[in-house]
Parts: structure tokens; sequence; C-alpha cells
């Protein structure tokens, strides 16, 4: 999204988020708030990490500026960062502040769902959907020559194969907004 997209995918779509904390960022391309009628709003924040990855502003001040300006009964954090540690960190750090805390970036499903004392759901990555076999669902043979020669290389997508769904569940309490359960979701086809 960020190399092929220009500003008016954000600001003409108000649901298709890039994260909060990007320098210079206008709260509506990093946060969203949805109403769902009788169940109240849902306000969805997009975050990155900093860790291993380019400096960008800090996700603990920006997601503060975001909980502060906004009211919501329930709060979902897209959390994209490459440390797990970080993850856990941002987690713990809003725990009964938001429903629930999700880690992307490294696509694969991880299996440390929990639900923090606070009640705030949690899992560092909630995978992707994509070709099993693959890398990170780019095609092996791409992956292998960038990682072995360290050369740039373009990445393909198999063309066909086994596929995979990975997803989180966090069942939230429509009295507190606070989670209740989180489910892994690992979906694989075969096919034939």
């Amino acid at each position: 999204c960020y190399r092929r997209a220009d500003e008016e995918l954000y600001t003409q779509n108000e649901t298709v988020l890039h994260p909060a904390n990007f320098p210079h960022t206008e709260d509506a391309a990093g946060c969203c708030l949805v109403d769902t009628g009788r169940l109240g709003t849902v306000r969805v924040i997009n975050l990155m990490g900093v860790a291993w990855l380019e400096p960008i502003d800090n996700p603990f001040t920006r997601v503060d500026e975001l909980l502060a300006k906004t009211e919501a009964r329930y709060t979902v954090v897209d959390f994209h960062a490459e440390s797990t540690a970080e993850k856990k960190a941002m987690a713990f750090y809003l725990d009964g502040r938001v429903s629930a805390v999700f880690g992307t970036h490294t696509h694969v499903l991880t299996a440390d769902e929990q639900i923090l004392p606070g009640g705030t759901g949690y899992i560092s990555d909630a995978g992707m959907a994509g070709p099993v076999h693959s890398v990170i669902g780019i095609a092996p043979e791409g992956a292998v020559q960038k990682q072995r020669l360290h050369v740039p290389v373009r990445f393909a997508v198999p063309e066909e194969g086994p596929m995979m769904l990975n997803a989180v569940l966090f069942t939230l309490d429509d009295g507190t907004g606070l989670c209740t359960a989180v489910q892994r979701i690992d979906r694989r086809s075969y096919g034939s």
C-alpha cells in the first residue's frame, strides 16, 4: 500500500488505514471509527513498530494521543512490527484500555494467543492468507536467491498449489468492550 498508492487511497476510504505513527499522518489515516448500530462504535488503530524497521514516530505516544481524542466501546489495534517483544510490550501497555492487540508483519500465525490480566486479547502475529508452499507468500526460489546472494529480486507469488488462511477471532464483552476469548484460525486447502 505504500509503494503503489497515493494519499487519496487513505483520504477517500476512511476504513483503509496506514500506520498512525508515520510522521505527518492525519488521525483519519491511522484510526477509524465504525458505527455498528446497537453494539456501539468500534475504533480500529493501525500502528507500526520501530525495532528493526525504518525510524518513525513513537507508537506508544501516538496510541495515547488517539485514545484520548475519541470514545469507542471496542478498540482493536493492529500493530505492524518485526519484534515480538515490542508487540507484547505494546499489548501490556494497552491492557485494559483496548479490546484487542494483534500483530502483523511476519506472516506467521503465532501460538501465543491469550487474554492479558486487564482483559485485552492478544496474539503476536495473525498470520497470512496465501500459498502454503511459500516464504511469507512469495515463491521460495526468489526468497532463497535474495537470502543466499543478497541481490535485489523481483518476487513472484506461486500460481498454484495449496493455500492457507490465517486469522484471529476475538470475542468481546458487550458491556466492558474487553476480550473474553481468543481463537487462532488456520485453514488450509490442499485440493486435489
